[in-house]
């Protein structure tokens, strides 16, 4: 299937932000783009990968549905975990887990964004997880197997 590009402006739509806010993290490279003549074009798995959720697919016919046999089901889990009485060791193991199986991902995966917090004087660790129902699943066995350790 070819790469599918989006403007700055279609960006800007969809992630309910000013254009001049997607150039300006195009220029930041925080948003990868690539230059074409004097327009700014994103392809859909940069577009994915700055947001960490799929992108809208293309618009199909005049009114704007997509064929029945492109419509896919989507499933995503948003989740916050908090760990009480939690030593910073652990918390740190927890952590350097979650990014790597956030990060060591094979092609074909839906986005998995995981993001942690630990407070030392509460002793009290946060662990927020975005990602689709079977990878969320998995993300809270390995937590488990670390914090029954």
């Amino acid at each position: 299937m070819p790469d599918r590009f989006y403007s700055v402006e279609q960006v800007a739509e969809h992630l309910g932000l000013h254009v001049r806010t997607i150039r300006n993290y195009v220029r930041d490279g925080r948003l990868h783009a690539v230059r074409i003549g004097k327009q700014y074009r994103i392809a859909h798995e940069d577009l994915e990968a700055f947001t960490g959720r799929p992108a809208p697919a293309p618009q199909g016919d005049a009114d704007g549905r997509r064929p029945q046999e492109q419509q896919q089901q989507h499933t995503e889990v948003s989740s916050i975990v908090e760990v009480d009485a939690i030593t910073p060791e652990t918390a740190d193991r927890l952590t350097s887990l979650l990014m790597s199986l956030a990060t060591n991902r094979g092609p074909g995966h839906a986005p998995l964004r995981i993001e942690t917090a630990y407070d030392k004087g509460r002793a009290r660790m946060k662990v927020i997880v975005l990602g689709g129902l079977a990878d969320t699943a998995r993300i809270f066995d390995y937590m488990e197997g670390v914090l029954a350790t």
